[in-house]
């Protein structure tokens, strides 16, 4: 069992999975910073001085002037600010992955349409294969191509 377990866990695939497992934690941390640090703040400037990772909205009736403050105190806050810069960490995520995949595929040639296997019967207008003499569904006979 233990020869199994070592030929399982040193198979490529295993091995490429933890790589990436890494490198997209990496990445995630990246985005995250670019997002925190160099993305919200000049939006939050262009809206009028909007610090997005304090904006929050207080559910107790004491008044907190941080999401830290309110945190310490315990009392419990709608995280807006938070939420939103996770959305657009995805949204940078998601379209980096798109842009990966995307490429990927035109490397491989998996975004080249495949040839037609198939056509039209000129009787019946039905999907036949491109070889056939005859079709299958009105019976005609069909001219070779």
């Amino acid at each position: 069992m233990l020869s199994e377990f070592k030929a399982f866990a040193i198979k490529g695939n295993v091995i490429d999975l933890a790589v990436g497992f890494v490198v997209g934690a990496a990445f995630g941390k990246i985005v995250t910073s670019f997002t925190t640090d160099i993305l919200m703040p000049p939006i939050g400037l262009a809206l009028g001085a909007v610090d997005f990772s304090n904006l929050f909205v207080n559910l107790s009736s004491k008044h907190y002037a941080t999401i830290a403050d309110a945190k310490k105190a315990g009392a419990p806050t709608l995280n807006v600010g938070l939420f939103l810069n996770t959305i657009i960490d995805f949204v940078i995520i998601a379209f980096a992955v798109f842009l990966l995949v995307r490429w990927i595929n035109h490397l491989t040639g998996a975004d080249k349409p495949q040839p037609a296997n198939t056509k039209d019967c000129p009787f019946c207008a039905t999907t036949i294969p491109l070889a056939a003499s005859r079709c299958p569904h009105c019976t005609s006979e069909l001219k070779a191509a």
